[in-house]
């Protein structure tokens, strides 16, 4: 049994030895990556990515990564192709094989019929002398000196090589569509990288209820508007405009000072100048502020008028924290 500085070395070891071929790649990006790229932007079809074992999964992942960034795509594995799924394969859409050798049984059969089709074959492959390498239009070198796997067997180092060059791909075909953060949320609406792109403050603050008072308020009523609305804090508002905060902290406060607060109102123990957010600001931007400030509520104004509250809870409930 290994002692833990055996493990250790041996995890440095398969990490230096992918990173350096991971390095290598640089070396091995040509005009023909260059013109596979233009070929997937100026396409009017999609990308069919296909391949067998390992190579699959990557192309799985591959393909969620361009679909993620504005380019169309699907997956098909290759032994599938052969029988029946070849008709996903329509007569604008581009075929990407992934393979290692290049030799597969499952490549060698697939690629006639793909060539038959007259669609465009972009190769992702370690061995540019292939069956593979020699039929596609466009070659992508994913050479790899050596696996991890001690034995060289299990692929390791040539499938993060896989990966790699596919988000080499997508990051070129990101610049070329001028891919902007908005895009990426249309695409990622239920994630909180999706929220942090489109959800704005009014969209959390909409659902919350909406605490307020005004001035000349007694106390006890500021604390039963305070309970029921139950967001530890409440707006103080003349003609629709804030101008005052009501905490539980400033309540604490009070109550360490005085034994009588019957002839207190909200005005005596209200914060001035509260901290605030437009409703239509990024409920990202609400977060910073919260953060900057070391609080836990905003009061949300919209063309000047109180609109509500946004409170931590909500930024930490949409995932935005």
């Amino acid at each position: 049994m290994k002692n833990k500085d055996s493990i250790i070395a041996t995890a440095k070891q398969t990490i230096n030895m992918e990173g350096h071929a991971v390095l290598n790649l640089s070396n091995l990006v040509d005009y023909d990556f260059a013109e596979a790229v233009q070929l997937i932007y100026n396409s009017k079809g999609r990308v069919i990515i296909t391949g067998v074992g390992k190579s699959a999964v990557i192309a799985n992942k591959i393909v969620a990564t361009l679909n993620s960034t504005g380019t169309p795509s699907i997956f098909m594995h290759a032994a599938d192709a052969i029988h029946g799924d070849l008709g996903l394969i329509l007569k604008d859409d581009i075929v990407m094989c992934i393979s290692k050798s290049g030799n597969t049984p499952e490549i060698k059969v697939l690629i006639p019929l793909i060539k038959g089709g007259k669609n465009k074959i972009i190769a992702i492959t370690g061995q540019k002398e292939s069956y593979l390498g020699e039929q596609a239009d466009f070659i992508i070198n994913s050479y790899v000196e050596k696996e991890a796997c001690p034995n060289n067997l299990a692929p390791t180092t040539s499938t993060t090589a896989q990966l790699v060059i596919g988000d080499a791909l997508a990051m070129c075909l990101l610049e070329l569509r001028s891919f902007s953060s908005n895009d990426f949320a249309k695409y990622h609406p239920g994630g909180s990288l999706g929220k942090k792109l489109y959800l704005r403050v009014e969209d959390i603050s909409a659902v919350n209820q909406k605490p307020k008072v005004e001035k000349h308020t007694s106390i006890k009523n500021v604390i039963i508007e305070m309970t029921e609305k139950m967001l530890g804090v409440t707006a103080v508002v003349e003609n629709d405009a804030i101008v005052g905060i009501i905490t539980d902290g400033d309540l604490r406060r009070m109550l360490s000072k005085v034994d009588d607060f019957s002839s207190l109102t909200a005005k005596d123990i209200m914060g001035k100048n509260p901290k605030r957010i437009d409703a239509n600001a990024m409920a990202v931007d609400a977060k910073e502020l919260m953060e900057i400030h070391g609080i836990s509520q905003l009061l949300v104004e919209q063309n000047g008028k109180y609109a509500g509250v946004v409170h931590l809870h909500d930024l930490v409930k949409e995932g935005i924290i």
